[in-house]
């Protein structure tokens, strides 16, 4: 069964930033984009229950042949604080793992400046 949530204004979710809120005692991380897709994660890794979302959001250095070395993704790898294992932020999917595990992820919505989440 699922149900929906108002978790607050749109302008109370910073661009760029999570912010933790709980819902169903679930705590889960908002995380709205600058090109306004909103994530919504569980703030719990699955690889060893970390706060998952106090992570950095930044980008990943991916396997490559000697001297082909680049630095890409920014801003769509969540890196957990624990462990810095990678998860793809749009598909919650770790990355670089050969049994890639993955992210409880929500679905939002915005209805005018109210922002809604879907457990």
């Amino acid at each position: 069964m699922t149900t929906t949530h108002k978790v607050g204004s749109l302008e109370a979710f910073p661009v760029g930033e999570f912010r933790i809120v709980v819902v169903e005692g679930k705590e889960i991380g908002i995380l709205r984009m600058p090109n306004g897709d909103i994530h919504a994660v569980k703030n719990v890794c699955p690889h060893k229950t970390a706060p998952v979302c106090r992570g950095h959001l930044g980008g990943t250095w991916p396997p490559s042949n000697a001297g082909e070395l680049q630095y890409n993704r920014q801003g769509e790898v969540l890196v957990c604080p624990r462990h810095g294992w990678e998860f793809d932020i749009k598909s919650g999917v770790e990355l670089f793992q050969e049994r890639p595990s993955r992210l409880v992820k929500y679905e939002t919505r915005i209805e005018g400046n109210q922002l809604f989440v879907t457990l």
